[in-house]
């Protein structure tokens, strides 16, 4: 007996479709500070990184770029001399539709980085091993708490600006 019922749930919401139309390199530097300066001496890297994202339509429908610049900066424990700083600014251009308008920021910032990770942390790996270190393997990186902070860091900002007054 599996009758359907007619109503709300016969409603059905179109299928999201997202496709990645390209992955790119918009920027890419590497500075190896400690060749430079030519220190000597046992070397223990402290490394932290920081992600930022960004995210804008495109001219073509459904198309949206996300960009995900990060800055790895890694200093020698104890002397905190500098060893190296990489920045890098990856994109992606993706095709998206059926994602409703108040799940696309969210969609933008959390989904389409997740696909993009593995390769920029390819990246990251190539450019510290081939700047003569050993590769850095990042750890993945948790988009939702990143795309939560933002929100939490916008509302904070909003909340201590003064209200106009009549």
């Amino acid at each position: 007996m599996a009758e359907q019922e007619n109503g709300a749930t016969s409603a059905e919401q179109p299928q999201i479709k997202m496709h990645v139309l390209t992955q790119f390199v918009r920027d890419l530097s590497f500075e190896n500070i400690l060749a430079q300066r030519g220190t000597g001496g046992e070397v223990q890297p402290d490394v932290t990184v920081s992600v930022n994202l960004d995210a804008k339509k495109r001219s073509a429908e459904h198309q949206y770029e996300v960009i995900a610049k990060l800055k790895i900066n890694s200093k020698n424990k104890g002397t905190e001399d500098d060893l190296f700083l990489l920045e890098l600014e990856y994109a992606g251009v993706f095709h998206v539709e059926n994602v409703p308008e108040e799940q696309l920021h969210p969609f933008l910032m959390i989904e389409c980085p997740r696909i993009m990770f593995p390769f920029f942390r390819r990246i990251v790996s190539d450019v510290t091993r081939d700047g003569g270190f050993p590769p850095l393997n990042m750890e993945n990186i948790d988009f939702v708490a990143i795309y939560r902070n933002e929100i939490a860091r916008r509302q904070a900002e909003k909340q201590d600006q003064p209200s106009g007054t009549a």
